[in-house]
Protein backbone atom coordinates (compact mmCIF):
# COMPACT_ATOMS: atom_id res chain seq x y z
CA UNK A 1 0.00 0.00 0.00
CA UNK A 2 1.26 3.11 -1.10
CA UNK A 3 0.48 6.70 0.37
CA UNK A 4 -0.83 9.02 -2.17
CA UNK A 5 -1.86 12.48 -2.59
CA UNK A 6 -4.69 13.37 -5.45
CA UNK A 7 -4.92 16.69 -6.55
CA UNK A 8 -8.58 17.71 -8.40
CA UNK A 9 -9.99 15.05 -6.18
CA UNK A 10 -13.32 16.92 -6.48
CA UNK A 11 -13.81 16.25 -10.36
CA UNK A 12 -14.96 13.84 -12.38
CA UNK A 13 -11.66 12.03 -12.86
CA UNK A 14 -10.57 12.49 -9.50
CA UNK A 15 -13.54 10.92 -8.18
CA UNK A 16 -13.39 7.80 -10.37
CA UNK A 17 -9.30 7.94 -8.89
CA UNK A 18 -10.46 7.78 -5.87
CA UNK A 19 -12.37 4.44 -6.08
CA UNK A 20 -9.67 2.84 -7.99
CA UNK A 21 -7.37 4.15 -5.81
CA UNK A 22 -9.40 2.25 -2.49
CA UNK A 23 -6.58 -0.26 -1.63
CA UNK A 24 -4.26 3.12 -0.97
CA UNK A 25 -3.76 5.25 1.48
CA UNK A 26 -4.76 8.40 -0.55
CA UNK A 27 -5.05 12.01 0.60
CA UNK A 28 -7.40 13.94 -1.23
CA UNK A 29 -6.58 17.85 -2.34
CA UNK A 30 -9.27 20.13 -3.04
CA UNK A 31 -9.91 23.74 -4.16
CA UNK A 32 -12.21 24.04 -1.89
CA UNK A 33 -14.42 21.96 0.82
CA UNK A 34 -16.69 19.79 -1.10
CA UNK A 35 -19.94 17.82 1.15
CA UNK A 36 -18.65 14.38 1.51
CA UNK A 37 -15.29 14.23 0.88
CA UNK A 38 -12.56 14.98 3.59
CA UNK A 39 -9.46 16.42 1.91
CA UNK A 40 -6.78 18.90 2.39
CA UNK A 41 -7.83 21.99 0.65
CA UNK A 42 -5.58 24.47 -1.20
CA UNK A 43 -4.01 26.36 -4.15
CA UNK A 44 -2.26 24.79 -6.26
CA UNK A 45 -0.64 28.25 -6.66
CA UNK A 46 0.09 27.91 -2.91
CA UNK A 47 3.61 25.78 -3.46
CA UNK A 48 4.32 26.16 0.58
CA UNK A 49 0.90 24.55 0.82
CA UNK A 50 1.71 21.81 -1.56
CA UNK A 51 5.24 21.01 0.19
CA UNK A 52 3.23 20.62 3.56
CA UNK A 53 0.66 18.50 1.74
CA UNK A 54 2.95 15.98 0.20
CA UNK A 55 5.08 15.23 3.33
CA UNK A 56 5.18 11.75 3.45
CA UNK A 57 3.93 10.79 0.08
CA UNK A 58 5.27 8.03 -1.92
CA UNK A 59 3.17 9.41 -5.18
CA UNK A 60 1.47 12.18 -6.61
CA UNK A 61 -1.58 12.18 -8.71
CA UNK A 62 -2.59 15.51 -10.34
CA UNK A 63 -5.31 16.02 -11.55
CA UNK A 64 -6.25 19.15 -10.33
CA UNK A 65 -6.45 22.06 -13.43
CA UNK A 66 -8.85 23.67 -15.83
CA UNK A 67 -9.76 21.35 -18.06
CA UNK A 68 -11.72 23.88 -20.74
CA UNK A 69 -10.83 23.40 -24.71
CA UNK A 70 -12.33 26.51 -24.47
CA UNK A 71 -9.94 28.36 -21.74
CA UNK A 72 -8.29 31.47 -22.87
CA UNK A 73 -4.38 31.71 -22.33
CA UNK A 74 -4.67 33.88 -19.43
CA UNK A 75 -7.19 30.95 -17.35
CA UNK A 76 -4.82 28.21 -17.94
CA UNK A 77 -1.25 29.75 -17.19
CA UNK A 78 -1.57 29.80 -13.62
CA UNK A 79 -2.96 26.53 -12.72
CA UNK A 80 -2.16 24.77 -15.83
CA UNK A 81 1.53 25.32 -16.06
CA UNK A 82 2.37 27.38 -12.85
CA UNK A 83 0.69 25.40 -10.80
CA UNK A 84 1.88 22.31 -12.17
CA UNK A 85 5.15 23.36 -11.76
CA UNK A 86 4.35 23.70 -8.24
CA UNK A 87 3.11 20.22 -7.87
CA UNK A 88 7.01 19.01 -9.31
CA UNK A 89 8.83 21.42 -7.17
CA UNK A 90 6.39 20.12 -3.96
CA UNK A 91 6.79 16.74 -4.75
CA UNK A 92 11.10 16.74 -5.12
CA UNK A 93 11.03 18.41 -1.81
CA UNK A 94 9.26 15.48 -0.18
CA UNK A 95 11.06 12.88 -2.18
CA UNK A 96 8.51 11.85 -3.96
CA UNK A 97 8.71 8.47 -5.88
CA UNK A 98 6.28 9.29 -8.55
CA UNK A 99 3.97 12.01 -10.12
CA UNK A 100 1.00 11.05 -12.13
CA UNK A 101 0.67 13.60 -14.50
CA UNK A 102 -2.95 14.24 -16.64
CA UNK A 103 -2.13 15.22 -19.67
CA UNK A 104 -4.78 15.06 -22.73
CA UNK A 105 -5.69 13.65 -25.89
CA UNK A 106 -6.10 17.41 -26.78
CA UNK A 107 -2.17 17.52 -26.94
CA UNK A 108 -2.57 15.21 -30.51
CA UNK A 109 -6.28 16.74 -31.57
CA UNK A 110 -4.91 18.34 -34.21
CA UNK A 111 -3.81 15.38 -36.04
CA UNK A 112 -7.35 14.47 -37.04
CA UNK A 113 -9.45 16.96 -36.48
CA UNK A 114 -12.94 17.69 -38.36
CA UNK A 115 -13.04 21.18 -38.41
CA UNK A 116 -10.33 23.48 -38.03
CA UNK A 117 -12.21 25.72 -35.34
CA UNK A 118 -14.02 23.40 -33.59
CA UNK A 119 -11.27 20.81 -31.64
CA UNK A 120 -13.77 18.31 -30.49
CA UNK A 121 -14.84 17.11 -33.76
CA UNK A 122 -12.92 14.32 -35.62
CA UNK A 123 -12.58 13.58 -39.08
CA UNK A 124 -13.90 9.99 -40.78
CA UNK A 125 -10.21 9.48 -41.95
CA UNK A 126 -8.49 9.44 -39.31
CA UNK A 127 -4.74 8.10 -39.08
CA UNK A 128 -3.38 6.35 -35.90
CA UNK A 129 -1.58 8.81 -33.55
CA UNK A 130 1.12 6.93 -31.51
CA UNK A 131 2.19 8.66 -28.20
CA UNK A 132 5.67 9.41 -29.14
CA UNK A 133 4.32 11.84 -32.54
CA UNK A 134 5.15 15.49 -31.56
CA UNK A 135 2.34 17.42 -29.72
CA UNK A 136 0.53 19.48 -31.68
CA UNK A 137 -2.15 20.87 -29.52
CA UNK A 138 -5.33 22.12 -30.40
CA UNK A 139 -6.47 24.59 -27.53
CA UNK A 140 -4.55 26.92 -25.36
CA UNK A 141 -5.66 23.73 -23.03
CA UNK A 142 -3.66 21.59 -25.15
CA UNK A 143 -0.89 23.94 -24.91
CA UNK A 144 -0.70 23.75 -21.46
CA UNK A 145 -0.59 20.45 -20.78
CA UNK A 146 2.36 20.15 -23.89
CA UNK A 147 3.98 22.32 -20.99
CA UNK A 148 3.12 20.15 -17.91
CA UNK A 149 4.51 16.95 -19.80
CA UNK A 150 7.52 19.13 -20.56
CA UNK A 151 8.27 19.77 -16.93
CA UNK A 152 7.29 16.43 -15.72
CA UNK A 153 9.96 15.36 -18.78
CA UNK A 154 12.44 17.49 -17.13
CA UNK A 155 11.83 16.11 -13.22
CA UNK A 156 12.26 12.96 -14.66
CA UNK A 157 15.33 12.86 -16.63
CA UNK A 158 17.08 15.77 -14.69
CA UNK A 159 16.12 14.82 -11.04
CA UNK A 160 15.45 10.93 -11.54
CA UNK A 161 11.87 11.25 -10.43
CA UNK A 162 9.35 8.47 -11.82
CA UNK A 163 6.85 10.59 -14.32
CA UNK A 164 3.83 9.29 -16.45
CA UNK A 165 2.20 11.58 -18.49
CA UNK A 166 -1.34 10.59 -18.84
CA UNK A 167 -3.17 11.99 -21.87
CA UNK A 168 -6.65 10.82 -20.64
CA UNK A 169 -9.54 11.20 -22.91
CA UNK A 170 -13.39 11.98 -22.41
CA UNK A 171 -14.98 10.46 -19.10
CA UNK A 172 -18.51 9.99 -19.53
CA UNK A 173 -21.06 7.37 -18.54
CA UNK A 174 -22.82 6.01 -20.82
CA UNK A 175 -25.87 7.51 -21.03
CA UNK A 176 -23.36 10.84 -21.38
CA UNK A 177 -22.02 9.18 -24.21
CA UNK A 178 -25.57 7.92 -26.08
CA UNK A 179 -26.45 11.70 -25.41
CA UNK A 180 -23.57 13.05 -27.67
CA UNK A 181 -25.00 10.91 -30.51
CA UNK A 182 -26.26 13.62 -32.20
CA UNK A 183 -26.90 12.74 -35.98
CA UNK A 184 -26.81 16.70 -37.24
CA UNK A 185 -22.95 16.81 -35.71
CA UNK A 186 -21.56 13.25 -36.59
CA UNK A 187 -18.40 14.71 -36.37
CA UNK A 188 -18.27 15.39 -32.87
CA UNK A 189 -20.72 12.31 -32.46
CA UNK A 190 -17.56 10.15 -33.55
CA UNK A 191 -14.92 12.81 -31.80
CA UNK A 192 -17.36 11.31 -28.79
CA UNK A 193 -16.89 7.84 -29.55
CA UNK A 194 -13.21 7.84 -30.30
CA UNK A 195 -12.14 9.09 -27.04
CA UNK A 196 -14.49 7.71 -24.45
CA UNK A 197 -13.41 6.62 -21.46
CA UNK A 198 -15.49 4.47 -19.55
CA UNK A 199 -15.61 5.31 -15.68
CA UNK A 200 -14.38 1.48 -14.86
CA UNK A 201 -11.55 2.21 -17.30
CA UNK A 202 -10.40 5.26 -15.58
CA UNK A 203 -10.50 3.52 -12.38
CA UNK A 204 -7.88 1.17 -13.77
CA UNK A 205 -5.52 3.44 -15.97
CA UNK A 206 -5.32 5.26 -12.95
CA UNK A 207 -4.34 2.68 -10.58
CA UNK A 208 -1.99 1.14 -12.67
CA UNK A 209 -0.19 4.32 -13.49
CA UNK A 210 0.73 4.62 -9.94
CA UNK A 211 0.93 0.40 -9.19
CA UNK A 212 2.88 -0.58 -12.73
CA UNK A 213 6.65 -0.61 -12.43
CA UNK A 214 8.49 1.26 -15.31
CA UNK A 215 10.39 -0.24 -17.65
CA UNK A 216 10.70 3.72 -19.35
CA UNK A 217 10.97 6.95 -17.33
CA UNK A 218 9.39 9.39 -18.54
CA UNK A 219 6.24 7.74 -19.71
CA UNK A 220 3.58 8.77 -21.95
CA UNK A 221 0.46 6.93 -22.78
CA UNK A 222 -3.21 7.48 -23.95
CA UNK A 223 -6.06 7.00 -21.54
CA UNK A 224 -9.44 5.83 -23.29
CA UNK A 225 -11.52 3.50 -23.58
CA UNK A 226 -10.85 0.28 -26.35
CA UNK A 227 -13.36 1.91 -28.52
CA UNK A 228 -13.76 1.11 -32.43
CA UNK A 229 -13.53 4.45 -33.82
CA UNK A 230 -10.51 6.06 -32.00
CA UNK A 231 -7.23 6.88 -33.39
CA UNK A 232 -4.86 7.08 -30.18
CA UNK A 233 -2.87 3.79 -30.11
CA UNK A 234 -3.66 1.82 -26.90
CA UNK A 235 -0.53 -0.34 -27.53
CA UNK A 236 2.05 1.63 -24.96
CA UNK A 237 -0.40 1.76 -22.57
CA UNK A 238 -1.43 -1.91 -22.67
CA UNK A 239 2.46 -2.75 -22.89
CA UNK A 240 3.79 -0.50 -20.36
CA UNK A 241 1.32 -0.58 -17.63
CA UNK A 242 -0.91 -3.63 -18.05
CA UNK A 243 -3.83 -1.91 -18.95
CA UNK A 244 -6.66 -3.95 -19.85
CA UNK A 245 -9.53 -2.00 -21.31
CA UNK A 246 -12.80 -3.63 -21.05
CA UNK A 247 -15.14 -0.61 -22.42
CA UNK A 248 -16.32 0.17 -26.49
CA UNK A 249 -18.40 3.06 -27.25
CA UNK A 250 -19.25 1.20 -30.88
CA UNK A 251 -21.23 -1.77 -28.09
CA UNK A 252 -23.18 1.36 -26.07
CA UNK A 253 -24.27 3.27 -29.13
CA UNK A 254 -25.21 0.83 -31.53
Amino acid sequence: MARIALTGAAGSVGSAALSGLEAHDVTPITHRDRDGLDSVVLDVEDRDALGDAFEGHDAVVHLAGNPSPEADWESVLPVNVDGTYNVYEAALENDVDRVVFASTNHVHQMYNVGEVDRPETLSEDADTVRPDAPHRPDSYYGVSKVAGEALGNYYATRHGMEVVNLRIGWLLTEDELRDRQDDDDEAFARYARAMWLSPEDCRSGVRRSVEATLDTNPLAVNLISANDDRYLSLTETQRELGYAPRGNSATVVE
